[in-house]
């Protein structure tokens, strides 16, 4: 055999071994615990042979406590490019059969890597986290590996999409890069926390699981800290690639136009008659955002999250756009701290990546009492105000029943630069519901009346006959168009179509000062 044959041969054989990570012993352990291997997840995230590796031989150079005896190639991180859908993408995925998938100086330096490549080519960045943390061997050298991470999450913000996927660990500084980037999807039995079980019992006495500190169902639920909860790796990596299907490559394109067979002008008569005479009695936002949209299909954010707001992605006419609305079944459709900080976060995403937003709005108003004052529901009221007010991209808002109070000036109005503001008929734009508005205007006649129910119920259909209806707001050009409702998807579509040109800038700045 001559030597270029056997030097052929050697690179096939290091390939294989950096292919088997910490060896088939570890890989043998992550599968009987229902876990994928680093390769495996990249095998199924991708299209079938479009993966091409960077730095697969690259080795730790550390040789503190021994570590000199214990290296392999790749480093605990696999890394590279591929496509998904024809479309490009780079890919890390932290392999937990090497060291507990830990991160060190080179490991981070792998991930350095393909971040600087994709914001050179704008193509989105798709990080899959299995790590027990900072190796420790290697000191402050894997938390400045972190913090170089962190800097590229920072940069790439808005300029390339950035979706984290936790299979696995993920704790201490590690979270903060999940954290960063634009959505985070977590598979049941992964967690992610800061601080452990361990150490919360010492500082704190408070015994308390993995699972109930950080797990999936936590961080979808109650933090508002990922955005998907799924119940395995699969489902979690069918749900990357759906989403991706709504998103551009950067910020510097467009999401492309899927073609459909949903017919534009199809209408949907039950919307004429969704709206519950009784005004305090709720109805299904779900059922109109599937009767308008493309094939009725909807991609939920934040799902389990402050639920009195939806948000998600759906499509007009092949038009990948954001769905920002209220839901009346929950909380009768209320703004409070969470979902108006769950909002604007969606709304500024939508902004940064040319998505159009379209509002569906029914809101009484914001969620009154002590406990969301102390917690800062002006800030994050604004919060929502803010992303509205800000964002340049085509913007539609459909008042289907209550916009009240400050609620319809934040729900994306004419007044913060909404494009086009349609109503339904049943629509009330007002400064308050009537019976608040009643106790106010008439407080001194409705004490001294003999019969207050009667008085209270006139007075109230007096306040309705000049709010409750939108044709007040249209006067004064606010609403653009009374529209039937069951002519909702037309009429959205069109005003999507005739604004998909526009333009608009905001002053030139060095950055935003938005009320964090």
């Amino acid at each position: 055999m001559s030597n270029q044959l056997e030097q052929v041969k050697a690179l096939m054989e290091l390939r294989e071994k950096a292919r088997l990570g910490g060896g088939q012993k570890r890989i043998d352990s992550q599968h009987s615990k229902g876990k994928y291997t680093a390769r495996e997840r990249i095998t199924m995230l991708l299209d079938e042979g479009s993966f091409e590796e960077f730095d697969m031989f690259v080795t730790h150079r550390c040789t503190n406590f021994g570590m000199e005896k214990t290296t392999f190639l790749g480093d605990g991180v696999v890394t590279g490019y591929g496509t998904i859908g024809g479309r490009l993408v780079y890919i890390f995925a932290q392999d937990f059969t090497v060291i507990g998938g830990s991160l060190s100086e080179t490991f981070a330096k792998k991930i350095c890597k393909v971040m600087d490549i994709a914001m050179k080519v704008g193509a989105p960045v798709i990080g899959i986290n299995d790590s027990g943390g900072a190796r420790i061997q290697e000191g402050v050298n894997a938390l400045a590996g972190y913090a170089e991470i962190f800097q590229r999450n920072i940069l790439a913000s808005g300029v390339i999409p950035q979706i984290s996927a936790i299979f696995g660990p993920c704790a201490g500084g590690a979270v903060y890069s999940p954290a960063l980037t634009d959505f985070t999807v977590m598979s049941k039995g992964s967690y992610m926390f800061l601080t452990g079980p361990k150490v919360v019992k010492s500082v704190l006495g408070e015994d308390v699981t993995q699972e109930t500190l950080g797990g999936a169902s936590v961080h979808a639920s109650k933090s508002g800290v990922a955005h998907f909860a799924v119940n395995d790796e699969v489902e979690g990596i069918e749900s990357i690639k759906e989403l991706l299907s709504y998103l551009p490559q950067n910020n510097m394109e467009k999401v492309p136009e899927l073609p459909t067979n949903d017919p534009i002008a199809r209408k949907e008569d039950f919307l004429n008659d969704i709206i519950p005479d009784n005004p305090n009695k709720p109805y299904d936002m779900y059922q109109v955002i599937a009767s308008i949209v493309d094939d009725g299909k909807f991609l939920e954010v934040h799902k389990d999250y402050a639920r009195s707001l939806i948000v998600g992605f759906a499509r007009f006419d092949g038009i990948s756009v954001g769905i920002v609305a209220n839901q009346p079944s929950v909380l009768a459709g209320v703004l409070d701290s969470n979902s108006s900080r769950k909002g604007a976060r969606f709304v500024r995403f939508c902004d940064a990546f040319n998505i159009p937003i379209v509002t569906l709005e029914d809101v009484p108003g914001f969620l009154p009492g002590t406990q969301q004052e102390y917690n800062g529901i002006i800030l994050h009221g604004a919060k929502l105000l803010y992303a509205f007010g800000e964002a340049t991209v085509p913007k539609i808002t459909v008042v289907l029943r209550k916009a009240y109070g400050g609620a319809y000036c934040v729900m994306s109005s004419k007044h913060l630069r909404g494009d086009i503001n349609y109503a339904w008929p049943t629509a009330e734009i007002a400064v308050m519901g009537p019976s608040g508005a009643i106790e106010i205007l008439y407080g001194k006649e409705l004490a001294e009346a003999e019969n207050k129910d009667a008085f209270k119920a006139d007075k109230e259909k007096e306040y309705r006959d000049a709010f409750a209806n939108p044709y007040n707001a249209a006067k004064y050009g606010y609403i653009d168009d009374v529209i039937e409702p069951r002519n909702t998807r037309f009429r959205v579509i069109r005003a999507l179509r005739q604004l998909q040109n526009k333009k608009l800038s905001n002053p030139q700045k060095k950055h935003d000062n938005l009320p964090l």
